[in-house]
């Protein structure tokens, strides 16, 4: 029977950050804590003040079993300072802790290599959110000149994956903000790109929301956006002219009335709460009353 391929890993860990060799027995120092500055092409921006409490009591009881990863960047008069390269999660933990002193690896790294290695560190272990994940690529193509296939060989994805990524950042700002809160997925995020214009898209973005609407409810509200239906979705208010006619069209039916215009045309729809009103709004809309 032929062997099953196993299916590539994401990056290399811990592996990419310290290759075997450069492992030797007393490879892992202790440093004060308060040495340790934070990486600041750090991809994360966001760190849960709950799972931080979370690890802080983990730590406090089993010490930080896994050493951190820091470049030398001072010593001398000052003593030696070091920059996080990998591990600020832990390192804000361990500070939470109370711990006065952590373990570390020394690594000597370039800018490109810290931004390079806090990504992977999150990546896999899905710490990122997919804005923060399209912000990291996009200075590593940026500040580094890097291309897409460059970024996926490097953090262990395909280049479709780290375009389909970037295009996130074509979303208005209104909207990126609802994907770095939570609010809205990756998927819903990329369907929203479909649409021609900012205004679309936040509009759109309001109904998924308010609506609670999956991914594939998503693309089909878009799909049907683009072929002109007005939808649900939240457009903006109606002219003073089209306010002024929906108030004549309710006062002289009786009843409440929208009118929503779409690209092509739009919808006139007039409620009604029982077959008795139903029956009067026939008869007055065909002459009859």
């Amino acid at each position: 029977m032929a062997r099953r391929k196993s299916k590539p890993r994401l990056g290399k860990g811990l592996d990419a950050l310290i290759p075997a060799g450069e492992r030797p027995a007393g490879g892992v120092r202790e440093v004060p804590v308060q040495h340790i500055l934070p990486n600041p092409h750090q991809p994360r921006t966001r760190l849960s003040e709950e799972e931080l409490d979370e690890l802080a009591a983990s730590i406090r009881t089993h010490g930080l079993l896994q050493p951190l990863i820091v470049t030398r960047i001072e010593e001398g008069a000052v003593g030696e300072r070091y920059q996080l390269i990998a591990g600020e999660r832990r390192w804000r933990a361990a500070k939470r802790a109370g711990l006065e002193r952590v373990p570390v690896v020394i690594r000597e790294a370039t800018e490109q290599q810290m931004l390079e290695w806090a990504l992977i560190e999150n990546v896999q272990r899905a710490d990122l959110n997919p804005l923060e994940e399209a912000l990291a690529y996009q200075q590593l193509a940026e500040t580094f000149g890097l291309s897409h296939s460059q970024i996926a060989e490097r953090v262990g994805k395909s280049r479709v994956t780290i375009t389909n990524m970037l295009r996130l950042l074509k979303l208005p700002p209104s909207v990126q903000q609802l994907v770095l809160d939570g609010e809205l997925t990756e998927g819903h995020a990329r369907a929203l790109l479909a649409l021609e214009t900012e205004e679309e898209m936040l509009a759109a973005a309001n109904a998924v929301r308010r609506r609670g609407l999956s991914v594939r409810q998503t693309e089909a509200l878009v799909r049907r956006w683009r072929e002109g239906d007005e939808v649900e979705a939240e457009r903006a208010a109606p002219s003073p002219l089209d306010a002024e006619l929906q108030e004549q069209l309710q006062a002289a039916l009786g009843t409440k009335v929208e009118l929503r215009r779409g690209k092509r045309g739009g919808k006139l729809i007039i409620h009604f709460y029982s077959d008795e009103e139903l029956d009067a709004l026939y008869r007055r809309l065909v002459g009859e009353a």
